[in-house]
């Protein structure tokens, strides 16, 4: 059989009525990223469509396009037993404000976001707008601040205008941020990115997959890596008692959850979403397991991941059963194989929603 005959061969596996394709190709022709293993292993499957207790998606973002995708996404939440989504819009003045009229329609199936305007952060006293246009944003029905980004050279997520080198920390920040603790608004915000993107992209980064093409370029100047930038989260959150705080997708601690676990012992006004970082705890699932037993009442759920249904199936799968060495790699961009945590029902029912009641009721 020649090379291209091989390459083009593909692998129907039946499992419990589902067909899993995988494109195979000759040993000695293969690259990383077209590695695609299927498990070989007869066990348990376990299929789950919806979650097994009420969710608030805390971290989402606002993907459809049109009345008629935004539908379609709340028969898909209704399908699957998502109760309430929130939409990290990053935007303020009028883009915030139609981010808002798109979801006019279903009040109680989402919340709209905002960000900061950090227009004219270079020149002194631009806070007096900022705090004006958040003030603005929360009688329009913003209940909350984010997705605030900052992954070394400053708060860049927030429109219309960047916050280049302002990183949460700031006395500059100062003023937004008891705003928000008086209006009680939680912040959402994204420090840094998990430890394999700060590696070099060689034949010893575990997480290679995804570091050969997403990684974080330190060689910036001023640009602050993955334990200074978390430190910056820590001072605000330590600075600023009454403002609650999101840290997503885990603080990106992933490879490190006692970083995460001891700012939890130390700060109570903090909180962490686990939003597009199922692929990355699975793989260590007793760990992770004690974990989240241990800081239950921390974690909230999140996506940040699309609208499909198959994306919330396997957000559950992994968080409800024990399953064992499954791959999804068209979600998780790893090779690594994924194990469920099977949380305990008290934890899902914190992590699904009461936690999420608790922050928004604050």
């Amino acid at each position: 059989m020649t090379l291209k005959i091989q390459q083009r061969l593909v692998l129907l596996t039946l499992m419990q009525g589902f067909i899993t394709i995988a494109f195979c190709q000759d040993i000695n022709n293969l690259k990383l990223k077209d590695f695609h293993p299927v498990s070989i292993y007869k066990i348990p499957e376990t299929k789950v469509e919806k979650a097994k207790y009420p969710v608030v998606d805390f971290h989402s973002h606002d993907y459809p396009k049109t009345d008629a995708a935004v539908d379609e996404w709340v028969n898909t939440m209704n399908e699957t037993g998502v109760a309430k989504t929130i939409i990290l819009s990053y935007s303020t003045g009028s883009k915030f404000d139609s981010v808002v009229a798109k979801y006019a329609r279903y009040k109680d199936r989402f919340e709209v976001w905002c960000g900061f305007d950090y227009t004219g952060h270079d020149q002194p006293g631009w806070q007096k707008h900022a705090v004006a246009e958040l003030e603005r944003c929360y009688k329009m029905g913003a209940k909350g601040v984010g997705e605030l980004g900052d992954k070394g050279l400053g708060e860049f997520y927030s429109g219309p205008t960047p916050g280049y080198g302002l990183h949460i920390d700031n006395p500059q920040m100062k003023p937004l941020l008891q705003k928000c603790a008086e209006l009680h608004m939680p912040v959402s915000i994204h420090v840094a990115e998990d430890a394999w993107m700060y590696e070099n992209a060689d034949s010893t980064n575990d997480g290679l997959m995804n570091a050969g093409t997403w990684k974080v370029d330190l060689t910036k100047p001023g640009i602050l890596n993955h334990d200074q930038l978390v430190t910056t989260l820590e001072n605000a959150v330590k600075e600023n008692p009454n403002t609650t705080f999101i840290a997503c997708h885990l603080a990106n601690c992933c490879s490190n959850l006692n970083m995460l676990a001891k700012l939890f012992d130390t700060y109570p006004n903090l909180y962490a979403d686990i939003a597009a970082r199922y692929g990355e705890i699975a793989p260590i699932p007793r760990f992770v397991h004690a974990f989240m037993e241990k800081y239950a009442s921390r974690l909230v759920y999140g996506t940040d991941m699309g609208t499909a249904k198959d994306m919330y199936h396997i957000t559950f799968r992994i968080l409800e059963t024990a399953d064992e060495h499954f791959y999804k790699q068209d979600i998780f961009d790893y090779h690594w194989p994924l194990y469920g945590l099977a949380l305990t029902d008290a934890t899902l029912k914190k992590i699904y929603s009461s936690n999420a009641q608790k922050i928004l009721m604050h």
